[in-house]
């Protein structure tokens, strides 16, 4: 049974579109590449790209390119930058001539004056719904009219012919956050009506002319189908294809706005790094990835419900305690721990000796940065009056670990908690590690395990499938980064997850750590390593709720049950989970 918690009541999902793909789909694909090769004197680059132009006629293209290039920049100075930067819906395969043409036909009188109308009103069956492809600034639909000049709609076509596939047809290739755009149906009846109705101009311009219907969010929905085209070709090795499908998404990234552009521009770059082999040097230093989290930390409330949920489980399982040992996997600048210490020294009857171990990775220049975080977390003990012993270890891996290294004493004399946030699923990349960790998790013969991970399967065998998982992952949290008040802390946000998209798509075997896995594949890890879920009581949940409710209003976010466990999401997709678990019956008798 689940029990949800909305925090903005008049909050509607989206529909997650299907994500359904057939075998049909693959194979026109193929085949248009192959058609592509075998064009006598046609450009292959280009062939690939949707268009036809032969290589003898090469250079002619360029120069009306050139004319068109320049007119836009003129146009741009005239106010009508709407036409320069928005997509046109005119794609041909006979590029050359699509050019002369359309030099032809919008290359203005000296007299030329533009006549720009209002967007057309909410009902207007040419309105796009608002989604996670639409720009920061609402698209509008612009009319042209030409005064000296008429344009015959029924002599043109007006159904783009791109790349990739139909953008209205169901595909693999949408993401779940964005819903089906709606087609512009050129038909003539559609620009009479508009022009007419919906878009009237002055009276002093006198004109049936149609107009020229321009829509910026389908570049967006041909970009998402563009990372998928490309990550399929990336899964067939097809790598001539990927690299030509790749240098069009850039162009289309581009063009986009907010957090689309932001989430596509990364997953370019690492499909990039992967088809092309391009790697960083050298691993980025574990104090910047440091300093990255803390500015996730201060923009959206992810990590901080990590930390408030967690504790307020290890809260609970210390009740009563004389003395308690927190062993966290997860040290890095210790900001979980000042609220737990706040609230044991509250504890009626006085708060208890707290033990704290805080395992992280060694410092690039070898300074003793744990012992540093040590150090702070004593001066806030000695100030509330809490007795604190602490101890930083170093590790490379959690599985280099083992119980005898921890001073581990009585259970008898000492509780133990055992704290992961966002570290197991690292261990993942290393067969047989997490089983190696949870076996020393049970020799400590914890009170409490608490643990947190993102809740996405980016860790299947299927390179495509976890392409998918992720840009659906990746871009629902992009989308909640949006409104962040602190740019700098928004701006540090997106480079803390790009390297995680980085590492996603871009490396394989020991080099992939970001392997997150679901609560529901936990649940089967911990069930078969000898552990039982400890359910989080009513107050986390309430500890949760409150979090968000201060937490910029809570717009947008989720806090939900889900059998024990809690989860946290944007809208409609969960993110991050947190479980508890305590040894089980079996695992007890056996230590």
């Amino acid at each position: 049974m689940k029990r949800e918690h909305h925090s903005h009541p008049h909050h509607h999902p989206n529909p997650n579109p299907s994500m359904a793909s057939t075998s049909n789909d693959k194979a026109s694909k193929v085949a248009m590449w192959e058609e592509s090769q075998h064009d006598d004197g046609m450009d292959e680059l280009l062939a690939v790209l949707g268009y036809k132009v032969k290589s003898a006629n090469m250079a002619d293209v360029a120069q009306k390119i050139e004319q068109l290039e320049e007119f836009m920049g003129t146009v741009q100075q005239d106010g009508l930058s709407q036409l320069a930067s928005d997509t046109v819906h005119y794609n041909p395969s006979d590029l050359s001539t699509w050019l002369e043409s359309m030099i032809s036909e919008i290359t203005p009188p000296p007299n030329f004056e533009p006549v720009m109308a209002p967007p057309p009103p909410l009902g207007s069956s040419v309105m796009m719904n608002d989604s996670f492809l639409a720009p920061a600034e609402s698209s509008t639909i612009t009319t042209l009219d030409f005064a000296d000049q008429s344009m015959n709609t029924k002599s043109k076509s007006v159904s783009p012919r791109t790349q990739f596939e139909d953008c209205s047809s169901s595909s693999n290739y949408e993401l779940k956050a964005i819903p089906e755009p709606k087609r512009l149906k050129p038909s003539p009846d559609f620009y009479s009506t508009t022009s007419s109705s919906s878009l009237p101009l002055p009276s002093a311009v006198e004109s049936t002319r149609p107009v020229v219907v321009v829509d910026s969010q389908e570049n967006g929905v041909r970009l998402v189908h563009g990372l998928m085209a490309c990550a399929e070709a990336v899964q067939q090795n097809n790598l001539n294809l990927a690299k030509a499908l790749v240098t069009q998404i850039s162009y289309l990234a581009i063009s986009q706005a907010g957090a689309m552009r932001k989430v596509a521009t990364f997953f370019a770059e690492a499909l990039a790094q992967r088809i092309f082999r391009v790697y960083p040097a050298a691993p980025i230093d574990h104090s910047y990835s440091e300093m990255l989290q803390m500015h996730f930390y201060e923009t959206c409330p992810y990590l901080k419900f990590a930390h408030f949920t967690a504790n307020q489980a290890i809260l609970e399982g210390f009740q009563g305690k004389k003395r308690v040992h927190v062993i966290d996997f997860s040290m890095n600048q210790g900001m979980q721990w000042p609220a737990l210490m706040q609230a044991l020294a509250l504890r009626p009857g006085g708060p208890p000796v707290f033990r704290l171990t805080g395992i992280g990775p060694p410092a690039a220049d070898n300074s003793d940065h744990l012992q540093e975080v040590g150090w702070k977390l004593a001066q806030l003990a000695e100030t509330i009056h809490v007795e604190f012993e602490y101890r930083g270890f170093v590790a490379n891996s959690l599985a280099d670990l083992d119980a005898s290294m921890l001073e581990l004493r009585p259970s008898e004399v000492e509780s133990v908690a055992v704290n992961s946030v966002f570290e197991l699923h690292k261990l993942l990349a290393r067969p047989g590690a997490i089983e190696k960790v949870l076996s020393v998790v049970k020799q400590m013969k914890p009170e409490i395990v608490t643990v947190v991970e993102q809740e996405a399967n980016h860790n299947g065998p299927i390179f495509l499938n976890r392409f998918n998982e992720s840009l659906h992952y990746y871009s629902t949290l992009f989308d909640s980064l949006e409104g962040s008040v602190n740019s700098q802390d928004k701006m540090m946000s997106e480079v803390y997850l790009g390297k995680q998209i980085f590492n996603v798509v871009a490396c394989e075997g020991v080099e992939r750590v970001e392997r997150h896995e679901t609560l529901a594949q936990w649940r089967t890890r911990f069930d078969a390593s000898g552990f039982s879920p400890v359910h989080l009581g009513s107050n986390a949940f309430k500890q949760a709720s409150m979090l968000l409710a201060l937490f910029a209003g809570g717009d947008g976010y989720r806090v939900e049950e889900n059998d024990g466990c809690l989860m946290l999401g944007w809208h409609t997709r969960p993110l991050i989970a947190t479980s508890a678990w305590k040894l089980g019956a079996q695992a007890v008798m056996t230590h």
